[in-house]
């Protein structure tokens, strides 16, 4: 269990912050300099360098949606110039891509960015640069939005493994859809039918709360309340929900960390972006009401859970369930995460996730202690044990996990569990935490994605 620390406060991390800042742009530049974006895009390191995995094009919009943070903070030319040609360069297959269920990843982590960088006035207006943003992010709404289940119960957004599959990692791609509509658009079906982005955002969000996470009641009675599954799998011919599955955690009925974490995060921040709209909006299908109160149920159970089932410091391991958990000792909850040790990978890039669900949750409830333990977690991972301070090593936040069970994480001791190599989308949501935390202690709007 995370322990709880009632002193801490956000000026705590100032001076965390600003080296985090300074630590960035030398990354950025690091990748900028030295990676080849013909081999794809940079997913992972190895050895300090990032290198590409063929699965899917994921990871991109972070390498270019970084810089657009550093340059808010920093007000840094390069990392604004070089963001604007990568995103000009090799973006747009992302906006039309029809094949998977990361939308929310790629295109609201750069056109998202860069539009709010100008409504907020963070660099020069431009009327040709904002509509081309909003374009783009129209477009990626609807595009993610046509990835339907079609089911007449239980729809959802299904996941690049087909239409049986709902994947609980699509939560925060439900901002794409969600923006698009408050950019008032639609996605425009047969015989010109227009079909609502916020309809199907609502819902994707309710069939996922209901079957990619436990309450440990009804039909979840023997299980434990805030778990979740990475997937879950439906029947194709009529909509019905057959079972529980994992992709990237140890197995169907433990809980792989990065997808609790992407729920955190995805449930908090749609509470924030829905509760603004106004409920003439909303369908009969999925009311507002509704959404809204299953929503909140959900994030707090997931939230809690990790506070629950997370190392004393705040940062988690790869999976609650992993098989050699147990031989870190029995007490393993009760002390920090061993970085370096030969059974189980801490995932720091989960923790970042977590740290900004939990920071969010608190603000929208007012609950102080969510927000205590999002700045435990944020204090750790700005430490010197996670960020990278080798101006050779290319990533930011050390110690994030990939895919272990297809054994993608490389690991510099053959004795010990993989740890000390980065990913693109830990640095990514490391620097959006920073740009939350930051613009709190600066006492400026506070950062949501739909501004």
């Amino acid at each position: 269990m995370i322990k709880d620390n009632p002193s801490i406060q956000l000026k705590d991390l100032k001076g965390d912050l600003k080296r985090l800042w300074v630590l960035l742009g030398e990354k950025i530049k690091l990748l900028a300099n030295e990676y080849d974006t013909t081999k794809g895009s940079p997913v992972f390191t190895v050895k300090g360098k990032y290198t590409t995995r063929g699965w899917t094009e994921w990871t991109q919009g972070f390498m270019y949606g970084m810089p657009l943070i550093h340059y808010e903070i920093t007000k840094d030319k390069f990392s604004l110039e070089y963001a604007i040609s990568g995103i000009l360069k090799n973006m747009a297959q992302h906006v039309s891509h029809i094949g998977v269920h990361d939308h929310g990843f790629n295109n609201v982590s750069t056109y998202g960015n860069l539009r709010r960088l100008i409504t907020e006035k963070k660099i020069k207006y431009d009327k040709w640069l904002l509509n081309f943003c909003e374009l783009a992010l129209k477009t990626s709404g609807a595009v993610q939005a046509s990835r339907w289940s079609n089911f007449e119960k239980n729809p959802y957004i299904y996941s690049f493994n087909g239409p049986q599959s709902l994947f609980i990692d699509t939560i925060r791609s439900c901002r794409a859809l969600v923006l698009a509509h408050k950019l008032g658009h639609s996605l425009m079906g047969e015989n010109d039918k227009k079909i609502s982005l916020l309809e199907r955002a609502c819902q994707h969000i309710l069939t996922t709360a209901k079957y990619n996470v436990w309450y440990g009641t009804n039909r979840d009675f023997y299980d434990i309340k805030g778990r979740v599954a990475h997937e879950s799998v439906f029947n194709t011919n009529d909509g019905n929900y057959r079972c529980p599955n994992s992709q990237q955690g140890y197995c169907a009925f433990t809980t792989w960390t990065r997808g609790l974490t992407w729920a955190m995060l995805g449930f908090a921040e749609e509470l924030e972006a829905l509760g603004e709209i106004d409920a003439k909006e909303f369908s009969p299908k999925a009311p507002k009401k509704t959404v809204m109160q299953t929503m909140l149920k959900a994030a707090k159970a997931v939230c809690d859970f990790y506070i629950k089932y997370t190392p004393s410091d705040g940062i988690c391991y790869w999976d609650t369930g992993a098989p050699n958990l147990y031989k870190l000792g029995d007490d393993y909850l009760n002390k920090p995460a061993q970085i370096k040790n030969p059974y189980e990978p801490v995932d720091s890039s989960a923790s970042a996730i977590a740290a900004q669900g939990l920071y969010r949750l608190g603000k929208y409830l007012k609950d102080e202690k969510y927000i205590r333990h999002a700045l435990i977690v944020s204090k750790r991972l700005l430490s010197d044990d996670y960020v990278s301070l080798n101006k050779r090593h290319q990533g930011l936040l050390l110690h994030s996990i990939y895919h272990r069970p297809n054994n993608w994480d490389y690991a510099p001791d053959k004795n010990l569990a993989p740890y000390g190599e980065s990913s693109m989308w830990g640095d990514y949501h490391l620097a959006e935490l920073a740009l939350l935390l930051q613009r709190e202690l600066d006492k400026q709007p506070y950062y949501k994605f739909c501004i």
